[in-house]
């Protein structure tokens, strides 16, 4: 297979050999142990500070370095993760296979839950937010059998379905956002928290005939990570899994009025080979944006890390960012219609 060539937000190369990513600059860093602060979490790498009440449609997830920089998830975490990583604690990690490609996540929503969190697109430093439709907060209905989302739901960051972008297998234009990527391991996330995955394969949802593709991906740190390598593993190891996943991207706005869910590739899965090309080529669309060589469709560009990018701002600009918004508070109660069962 032909070298592939990557930008990284650093503006260094990223030279894909067949499956393996290999990057001469450390783009992860690991999070350092700072006082716990009710308002301040931390995951592996990164930091992330609550605003607003939860619950409410003022609720933001910020997101910091290690070193307390404010920065965007979207655009100042990088798409490929470290295979080695430095000053591990308790103990240094064994390398990894170097066949073994990593993508950061960002984990949108844990599983089992019903709130629609996602990376706020078209707000200055993309914090996650809840989605809100006509006014309301937007909950996931729990289409029998399963309760809210079935997976660890998130994106990869630096990563853009670009709208006036039309894919020539389905002849539909991207959704306007980040790759969406369903994390099948067995530890449920939070939301906020940033964890490294293998690509297993892909899915070719359209959305109201925009394409939507669905990433399937494992925590790189789960234990059944190892002896999942393809989406026929897949598929063999946990049956009728995959099948749910079609179902349940199918038939999850029926409860809202809405129509079901078409697929390209008759529903089918593509494969690892496959899904890497799909968010190479949407990593490309990325760089166009934050570059400001296509038309950004309203997404807000701020960032502290793309050294090409006329949107780069200062750490000051982004803390005034982050403190403008209102104080993190109490969590505010939610409806008991959050728990209905659905039969479509």
């Amino acid at each position: 297979m032909r070298p592939l060539l990557l930008r990284s937000s650093l503006g260094c190369s990223l030279t894909v050999f067949g499956s393996f990513f290999a990057s001469r600059n450390k783009l992860v860093t690991q999070a350092a142990a700072v006082p716990h602060q009710f308002y301040l979490r931390k995951t592996m790498h990164y930091q992330t500070e609550e605003r607003g009440h939860p619950h409410t449609r003022d609720y933001r997830i910020y997101f910091k370095t290690k070193e307390g920089k404010h920065i965007s998830p979207f655009h100042d975490i990088p798409l490929i993760a470290e295979t080695e990583q430095e000053n591990d604690v308790p103990a240094k990690k064994s390398k990894r296979n170097e066949s073994e490609v990593l993508f950061n996540m960002v984990v949108e929503v844990p599983r089992w839950s019903n709130a629609k969190m996602e990376i706020a697109t078209k707000e200055p430093l993309n914090p996650i937010k809840q989605d809100v439709k006509k006014g309301k907060l937007r909950y996931v209905a729990n289409v029998f059998p399963h309760k809210g989302y079935i997976w660890n739901y998130g994106a990869l960051p630096q990563t853009w379905e670009d709208p006036n972008h039309t894919d020539k297998e389905t002849n539909c234009c991207g959704d306007n956002d980040p790759i969406d990527v369903c994390e099948i391991g067995t530890k449920v996330c939070s939301p906020g928290q940033v964890i490294q995955v293998k690509v297993l394969g892909i899915l070719a949802m359209i959305d109201e005939g925009e394409m939507d593709w669905k990433v399937i991906a494992i925590n790189a740190e789960d234990s059944d990570a190892k002896n999942l390598n393809s989406i026929e593993d897949v598929r063999k190891s946990r049956p009728g899994h995959l099948e749910a996943t079609v179902e349940w991207f199918r038939k999850y706005k029926v409860p809202d009025g809405k129509p079901e869910n078409q697929f390209g590739f008759n529903g089918q899965f593509k494969d690892k080979d496959f899904a890497v090309e799909i968010i190479k080529s949407t990593h490309e669309h990325w760089r166009a944006l934050v570059q400001k060589q296509t038309n950004s469709g309203g997404i807000e560009c701020k960032n502290i890390s793309c050294s090409e990018s006329p949107f780069k701002c200062s750490s000051d600009e982004a803390r005034d960012v982050v403190q403008s918004a209102p104080a993190f508070g109490s969590a505010h109660p939610v409806s008991s219609e959050v728990d209905k069962w659905h039969f479509v």
